[in-house]
């Protein structure tokens, strides 16, 4: 967990300016067509994060017919957003400063996958479903 955390360091010194206001609009996985892939890395850093909100499952989405992150809260809030994954980071939201092109952030997302192969992992997992099974692992 700890490399995993040292990747999302590196990303916030990167120059590209974001600033995550928190709209939450990209956390509607249905609306926007996107799920966050998770590594196993990401998986376990997220995991830890519910198990330290004293969380032992991920939770269910207030409405999963629109495809809303289970990790949002009732009032629409990320709980885990210190620990959320690097698609989280570096997503496509326009107003925080669009998404970060793959050339900015090629060598962290190299280095995700080199953590997940050590790990064991078989790649990246969508987030439901790569966060419930490192919940099992944990």
């Amino acid at each position: 967990m700890r490399a995993t955390r040292a990747i999302y360091a590196a990303l916030e010194q990167r120059p590209a300016q974001r600033d995550c206001i928190r709209r939450t609009e990209c956390c509607q996985f249905k609306l926007t067509g996107r799920t966050p892939m998770l590594t196993a890395g990401e998986a376990l850093v997220v995991s830890a994060a519910l198990r330290a909100s004293g969380r032992r499952t991920l939770p269910e989405s207030a409405d999963a017919a629109t495809g809303r992150c289970p990790l949002l809260n009732p009032a629409g809030k990320c709980i885990v957003y210190e620990a959320r994954p690097f698609g989280c980071r570096t997503h496509f939201c326009a107003a925080a400063g669009g998404p970060y092109t793959r050339n900015e952030v090629r060598d962290l997302v190299r280095r995700l996958e080199d953590i997940d192969a050590a790990l064991g992992g078989d790649g990246p997992h969508a987030l439901p479903m790569a966060v419930e099974s490192a919940l099992k692992k944990i």
